[in-house]
């Protein structure tokens, strides 16, 4: 009987280690991730031409308010969506909206229809685009395809899905990457010209790397930048800006 309950004892003690220790992996997990540096902070403020709020979401409004048009935008993986706020500020200073949603464990593949709850709560908006940098953008890709209300799609470092077939939508779309990005797979980039609409744009910047879209310090495995964050984050917002004023022709 003893031994029987030392059997019993020992498999209890393991399991209670077992589920302790995904306890701590999931914690460890959850608690780490790339966080805004000191530009992305410095954006973060309200000025004169945009109205900055960090609730539920992050949003960066016009005071122009000329242009009834947003863009919501999916962070990438680990990501905190403050980090960000240079590349949106620098979009709504021309006139438009730009919503960054807080997303769980700062994946947007644990919700992937966020952008339901945004358009719902922003009435006054009449056409959306939807984007996202890397893993955010896969995720995007896939609320476009299935969604008719999104006018247009921006990846930055990013490609659709295997299963995302774009080829016969009607939404505009704009691909952006960088010549030095070690992180996103510039083949598969290129490659995913077949499952979109043959006017898709792909733009390179010369210099830029996979984290230089944002501004949270160096991502691992990526590789060094030879232009300045603020000058990626430059061309980057501009060609999106591009794709924008097409939507109003």
């Amino acid at each position: 009987m003893k031994q029987k309950r030392t059997w019993k004892f020992k498999l209890f003690v393991g399991l209670a280690i077992f589920l302790l220790m995904i306890a701590v992996g999931f914690f460890i997990f959850a608690n780490s991730y790339y966080s805004a540096q000191s530009y992305a902070e410095e954006n973060l403020q309200s000025d004169s031409d945009v109205i900055v709020e960090n609730g539920k979401e992050l949003v960066f409004k016009s005071t122009a308010n000329k242009n009834n048009i947003g863009l919501i935008f999916y962070q990438g993986a680990k990501v905190e969506a403050e980090a960000y706020a240079p590349l949106a500020k620098k979009i709504a200073k021309q006139g438009y909206t730009v919503i960054i949603p807080h997303l769980p464990l700062k994946m947007a593949i644990f919700s992937p229809d966020r952008a339901d709850k945004i358009i719902r709560n922003h009435p006054e908006i009449d056409t959306w685009l939807i984007g996202g940098h890397s893993l955010g953008g896969v995720t995007a890709s896939d609320y476009a395809s299935r969604h008719e209300k999104i006018s247009a799609l921006v990846l930055l470092a990013s490609y659709p899905g295997s299963h995302t077939d774009l080829s016969e939508a009607t939404v505009d779309i704009l691909s952006i990457w960088a010549s030095q990005d070690e992180v996103a797979d510039a083949k598969a980039i290129q490659e995913a010209k077949s499952s979109m609409p043959s006017d898709a744009k792909f733009i390179e910047i010369e210099g830029g790397n996979h984290a230089g879209f944002g501004d949270y310090g160096k991502q691992k495995g990526d590789g060094e930048a030879t232009i300045s964050n603020e000058e990626q984050i430059m061309q980057t917002s501009a060609a999106i800006v591009e794709l924008i004023e097409g939507l109003k022709k």
